[in-house]
């Protein structure tokens, strides 16, 4: 499979990788798929009756990883997928998918990826999704993820999102229904300059007894930028639910957020936390008597809160 030099980079800022080895993985590459390799577990088939993939991972299936990267080099690319995820019982996988967009026309080029999670009893996955924009065009960087999970009894999924530059709109979208001693973990880093705008939109259903799910975005607003978080986690059952926001404001950006719980069983345990403020005058002050600009204070800050 070959890549162009700017290519390789977009797939090396998504998924760490510059070249793919043993795993299973699938390549996007403006609107058409562009290479693919399964293995004797993980199975990726081409939907037939609307744009997207089926990835299919066999029961048991242990320490395997799928990419399934996306990328923009195009100008004018409006690109929607449905790629649904069926992971076996028992298994334990790492799945790797993000977009990268590289835009130096005028026209806008947006990529919008629904993915739906059915994680079967017992099975352990972990998701990486990284979303990077670049290029010197006046033409917008758009995403518009949208997530859907379903875990079965006893299922597991960690869930580790981040947008950290380039991005001017993007609205994420996520829904989860958990059963019995399911568990949940969603961590989001964003970060926002110039006039971008983000608004992230989380809604979270504890269905089954004893399942949980801890919802914790981290974000840094700069410039003249706009962002918004949503979220709401339903306790339906015996359960425990945590959600969380922490943004750190800059410049004349602006952060709403909106948490918010609702118990529907006398055993539900739900918690909510938002905070937003500044970068504390202390900290700047600290670091800069270490030798720092005020400048390289405020980066070093940033990138420890975004960690």
């Amino acid at each position: 499979m070959e890549l162009n030099l700017t290519q390789q980079k977009l797939l090396k800022e998504i998924t760490g990788l510059e070249s793919f080895s043993l795993d299973a993985f699938n390549v996007r590459l403006n609107g058409k798929l562009h290479g693919r390799k399964t293995t004797d577990n993980i199975d990726i088939i081409t939907k037939k009756d609307k744009p997207g993939i089926d990835i299919i991972i066999k029961p048991g299936t242990i320490n395997e990883r799928v990419d399934i990267p996306v990328l923009i080099t195009d100008t004018g690319i409006d690109d929607l997928v449905y790629n649904d995820f069926y992971i076996g019982e028992n298994s334990d996988v790492v799945i790797v998918a993000g977009c990268g967009i590289h835009n130096c026309g005028d026209k806008q080029a947006e990529h919008d990826g629904i993915h739906t999670f059915h994680v079967g009893k017992n099975a352990r996955v972990k998701y990486i999704e990284k979303h990077y924009g670049e290029g010197d065009g006046k033409g917008e960087k758009i995403l518009n993820p949208t997530t859907n999970i379903e875990i079965s009894e006893g299922g597991y999924l960690e869930m580790e999102t981040a947008q950290i530059k380039g991005v001017d709109s993007t609205y994420r979208k996520t829904t989860a229904i958990l059963a019995d001693g399911a568990k949940l973990i969603i961590h989001e880093k964003i970060m926002t300059h110039g006039h971008q705008a983000a608004i992230t939109d989380f809604a979270v259903d504890l269905n089954g007894e004893n399942c949980g799910a801890h919802v914790i975005p981290r974000s840094v607003a700069t410039e003249y930028s706009h962002q918004k978080y949503i979220s709401k986690v339903n306790g339906n059952n015996k359960c425990n639910g945590h959600t969380e926001c922490d943004a750190i404001i800059m410049d004349k950006a602006s952060v709403v957020a909106i948490p918010e719980i609702s118990a529907n069983d006398t055993d539900a345990n739900l918690i909510h936390e938002a905070a937003i403020g500044k970068i504390a005058g202390e900290q700047l002050i600290k670091l800069m008597t270490l030798g720092l600009t005020e400048k390289e204070a405020e980066e070093q800050i940033v990138n420890g809160f975004l960690k």
